[in-house]
């Protein structure tokens, strides 16, 4: 739970008459604020002695041990100076009216000579906003590779690599930015989860597998007044959409800019100083920026089905950039919008009969929506299929497959087609009538030939005999309907029997 969290560094380092100081960060609750705070060592029967707290100090620490609160950021700190060789060991801060409660443990190195350990960097970030970490200078050289991992209870696991790795929980907001000439880089964080609070380490590695490492405590605050950004966006192949960026109001920001996220890196698109990557030239802009509400406007146009994929809307001001991620889908069929910044594809449907007796425009665009009464934007006549567009604020979607066009007389333009349809089924239906027509009587005279006088009969027969012999193949050239009657022609007399 958010109250039980308390982050610290692991390892500590320092040298024999030099001293360390070491932070443990809490969540700033009420019982934590007011709680005791305490610094001890784990002797080797498991029982962890107190060296200092809130209200008490060892009497073999005094003059060299010091711990300091500051309940308004949710840190306290000790520091130990002169330190010993002895001073090696496990030690534990934590809160609570015992050395058992809230704790974390950390491993004290004390060495003749060691790398003066970096303190550790706070980073504070707010729900479904954006943080930036800037990991100091290490190693230089040019194959090393940039990390950002979490620290567990054995172990560090990697979240994002510079070469293309990202773990399944920050696919589309993490990027590790380029190094500099000193070895600096940045490792910049959106869409901010509580998860995501925790103690990290970003750094380089060098080529000898040797690490140069920054421990950074993120804590991600519940409480923000950010708004909840579409994350989801759907448009149509050759269409166009327009989204909105957030950044935070009223700040003063030296570029705002659109990038495409892919395998960790973000490739810059367009930015607000006139700069468009050649591929998308004359097919995105920015339409409008509003600093005081903090947003500006992306206009994305005649879509295409490799644009799908991450995105993100970015505000630098100097180290710090604010970041948001969204993710594009290209669909094939129509789509309508359907909530704040997402749209759904949908397939257009013929007008019922209601919906042809109400007047409309002539343009209509196809949505989904809830049926209502009225024909203001966003409603639909009741009894009809067809919807009015709905407007979303900041949001919108365009295709050339969204609109339809119906004729002046209102007959939808599925009339041309089925009526060649049913008229050919019409005359399938007459002709297949007939043939059993022309059955039924056959064997009707012959039923009344075995029962009529002998004379009437024979003749019948013959007659009848003629008709249904098979005639000579070289002499019938077809059967012709006529009047619901089949007549036998010969080829060369033109006779019909």
């Amino acid at each position: 739970p958010v109250s039980s969290s308390l982050y610290g560094s692991r390892f500590l380092t320092g040298v024999v008459g030099g001293s360390i100081t070491h932070q443990c960060f809490y969540s700033a609750s009420p019982a934590n604020k007011h709680g005791r705070k305490f610094w001890c060592k784990t002797a080797a029967n498991g029982v962890c002695y107190t060296i200092v707290s809130s209200s008490y100090t060892a009497g073999d620490y005094e003059g060299r041990v010091s711990l300091g609160d500051a309940p308004q950021n949710g840190t306290f700190r000790v520091t130990m100076t002169g330190l010993k060789g002895s001073d090696t060991g496990t030690y534990r801060c934590g809160i609570g009216t015992t050395n058992e409660g809230l704790y974390v443990s950390l491993n004290l190195t004390v060495l003749a000579e060691a790398e003066v350990s970096r303190p550790t960097q706070l980073i504070q970030g707010k729900l479904h906003g954006s943080v930036t970490v800037l990991c100091p200078s290490g190693d230089t050289q040019s194959a090393g590779k940039r990390f950002w991992c979490k620290v567990g209870r054995s172990s560090c696991t990697l979240m994002a690599s510079s070469d293309g790795y990202v773990g399944r929980r920050y696919q589309g907001r993490i990027f590790i930015t380029p190094r500099e000439s000193s070895g600096a880089f940045k490792v910049l964080i959106n869409d901010l989860k509580t998860e995501d609070s925790g103690l990290y380490l970003c750094g380089t590695r060098g080529a000898r597998g040797q690490d140069s490492a920054q421990e950074v405590v993120l804590r991600v605050s519940t409480a923000s007044a950010l708004p909840r950004r579409p994350k989801f966006l759907s448009g149509t192949v050759g269409g166009s959409l327009s989204f909105q960026c957030h950044h935070e109001p009223g700040g003063t920001y030296e570029k705002k800019y659109l990038c495409r996220w892919e395998g960790g890196s973000c490739s810059l698109l367009l930015d607000d100083q006139g700069f468009v990557l050649e591929p998308y030239r004359e097919r995105v802009r920015m339409s409008s920026s509003d600093p005081e509400r903090g947003t500006y406007t992306v206009v994305l146009r005649q879509l295409r089905e490799e644009d799908a994929g991450w995105y993100w809307c970015g505000a630098r001001s100097g180290h710090a950039e604010h970041t948001s991620p969204v993710k594009l889908l290209v669909h094939k069929e129509t789509c309508s919008s359907r909530g704040p910044g997402t749209t759904t594809p949908v397939r257009a449907t013929a007008p019922s009969p209601a919906a042809r007796s109400t007047p409309r425009q002539r343009n209509t665009t196809h949505v989904l929506g809830t049926v209502t009464k009225g024909t203001t934007a966003g409603t639909a006549t009741q009894g009809s299929s067809l919807l009015l567009p709905t407007t979303t604020p900041g949001t919108s979607a365009t295709s050339p497959g969204e609109i339809f066009q119906e004729s002046s007389s209102g007959e939808p333009w599925l009339l041309p087609v089925v009526f060649p349809v049913l008229f050919l089924l019409i005359c399938v239906t007459v002709g297949g009538l007939a043939l059993a027509k022309i059955k039924l009587q056959k064997k009707t005279g012959q039923e009344r030939s075995t029962t009529g006088n002998l004379e009437t009969a024979l003749a019948h027969a013959g007659r009848e005999e003629t008709m249904e012999e098979n005639p000579d193949p070289g002499k019938l050239q077809g059967c012709k309907m006529g009047s619901g009657k089949c007549r036998w022609v010969f080829a060369g007399t033109g006779a019909a029997r």
